[in-house]
């Protein structure tokens, strides 16, 4: 059902993508505990993708707009959208993995950053507060808030540790199509936008800079950097708005 060109879905519907959201969960899992030097963000693509399709579904970027990987493996300064490729983790790198999985038809997308070995206390600092400010903004997803409530908690709570949320970035609805109404911000004033009504689900994904908020695109037309080159963090949930309040649908792990 459209409500004012969001599409919202039934109850029926939030399981399917919730069963989607169990593959997808699953598989940043897995991916987070073979996060460790000298592995290649090439490798982490194939054992994603093997798995995927081991559950009977598909990776949901793959040729999505021509990107060659299963997943987004994005480390340290890069922001989001990293092909995989021969980059080999180092100690005291972070990657960012984000995954999209389609499964009987329905997508489920979601982030985590993970330290690679021990990292700086700032770094550290980055990912609590980046993961934080998605848990911050998730609490927001009620009926008969306005959609600008999740921005402005995530905001509120990059803000409050002296970090930047990307404003050129945003979230975005999700369901049969990977993107679809409304694009979520992380940043504005509480109380705009569409008020949020039972069936819309939303990947709410906090992209945040360790210092400035300014970006820059990368040579190969996909990846998304810094600009002055400090460490980034990505974190991202598939949430259903429902009377009972947000529901994960892609739950990678347990709630701070």
């Amino acid at each position: 059902m459209y409500r004012g060109g969001i599409i919202t879905k039934t109850p029926e519907q939030l399981d399917q993508m919730a069963a989607a959201g169990r593959i997808q969960a699953r598989c940043l899992q897995m991916l987070q505990s073979k996060v460790r030097p000298g592995v290649t963000t090439k490798q982490l693509d194939e054992t994603a993708e093997r798995f995927i399709r081991s559950q009977g579904a598909v990776p949901s970027f793959k040729g999505y707009r021509g990107f060659p990987g299963s997943i987004c493996a994005s480390p340290n300064n890069m922001v989001v959208h990293g092909i995989p490729g021969p980059y080999e983790l180092q100690k005291g790198d972070i990657i960012s993995i984000d995954i999209g999985v389609t499964y009987e038809g329905w997508v489920a997308d979601a982030a985590i950053t993970v330290p690679v070995g021990e990292v700086s206390a700032e770094t550290a600092q980055l990912i609590k507060t980046t993961r934080a400010s998605l848990f911050d903004g998730i609490a927001m997803a009620r009926t008969g808030n306005r959609l600008s409530d999740i921005s402005h908690a995530v905001q509120a709570r990059v803000e409050l540790d002296g970090l930047s949320v990307i404003r050129s970035l945003v979230g975005h609805g999700v369901g049969r199509e990977m993107h679809e109404d409304p694009q979520i911000p992380n940043f504005g004033d509480p109380g705009e936008g569409p008020e949020l009504e039972e069936g819309m689900v939303l990947a709410i994904e906090p992209m945040v800079n360790a210092s400035g908020p300014e970006i820059r695109m990368g040579n190969d037309g996909w990846a998304v950097y810094s600009e002055d080159d400090s460490m980034a963090a990505h974190f991202e949930f598939t949430v259903a708005v429902t009377a009972d309040g947000p529901r994960i649908l892609t739950p990678w792990h347990e709630e701070p």
